[in-house]
């Protein structure tokens, strides 16, 4: 990677961060840290680096928003039934998003893990598509900066500083399958009582 971003400059800093909002999780931590190192030494401009960070977040979001929105919930009716997920299911989460889902799309921006794919639910839900761009924006903005400023500030050392967002991360994701787990264990009890 680090010869992508020497390499490519700007347009490997846009693309990786596009694969990642596009659900393909791929960590910004490593591309705008490596991005802020070369920042740092002067290969590349700190402002420049971000702005390739954020567009690629962006773009990338608008596309995992905009395949949300074509599959829509049809898909999750007709297939959710093979993961234990029912219209009852679909209908309280559509509840929860009309509720929480602006808020969500932006402090999902700032957690690793969830970040990747939250413009999916907001895609299905058909929140509207400015302020999915807006909040989208807005909560890209600090996690992009604030790692390419990390990449500035640790300099070669940022291979040891990407072991700091390991624990983050796997709390997090930890916490997705227990839940995940503990519904699907609900499910399946309350089927057995049927």
């Amino acid at each position: 990677m680090e010869r992508w971003v020497i390499e490519y400059g700007y347009i490997a800093i846009f693309l990786l961060m596009l694969a990642e909002s596009a659900c393909i999780p791929f960590p910004s931590e490593v591309t705008m840290l490596v991005g802020g190192w070369y920042a740092a030494d002067g290969s590349l401009d700190f402002f420049w680096v971000g702005a390739a960070g954020v567009m690629g977040n962006m773009v990338g979001s608008w596309i995992a928003y905009g395949v949300g929105r074509t599959t829509g919930r049809g898909v999750l009716d007709r297939y959710g039934r093979y993961i234990f997920i029912r219209k009852h299911d679909i209908d309280k989460a559509e509840i929860w998003w009309d509720k929480y889902g602006e808020a969500a799309t932006f402090f999902s921006r700032l957690l690793p893990v969830i970040r990747t794919f939250i413009s999916l639910p907001a895609g299905i839900a058909r929140m509207p598509f400015g302020k999915f761009t807006l909040y989208t924006f807005l909560g890209v903005i600090p996690w992009t900066y604030a790692l390419t400023y990390a990449g500035v500030l640790v300099e070669d050392n940022w291979e040891k500083v990407l072991g700091y967002f390991d624990v983050p991360t796997l709390i997090i994701g930890g916490l997705l399958l227990l839940a995940i787990g503990y519904f699907l264990v609900k499910r399946r009890r309350q089927r057995a009582t049927q």
